[in-house]
């Protein structure tokens, strides 16, 4: 839990001081997508570790 705090701190302090509402709108929608992106990456990895792909 105290984990997740943390990057939650971290992810409000890099949004706080943005200027610009649709700088920050943007840099929003490209973190979130980074994540959702990383995670499809990640799972994809995962699968194919379960399923035995032979990573030649």
């Amino acid at each position: 839990m105290k984990t997740a705090l943390l990057i939650k701190e971290i992810y409000l302090e890099g949004f706080r001081n943005l200027g610009n509402i649709i700088v920050k709108k943007y840099f929003k929608a490209f973190a979130w997508f980074s994540f959702i992106m990383y995670a499809m990456v990640l799972y994809a990895f995962i699968f194919r570790v379960f399923t035995g792909f032979a990573f030649d």
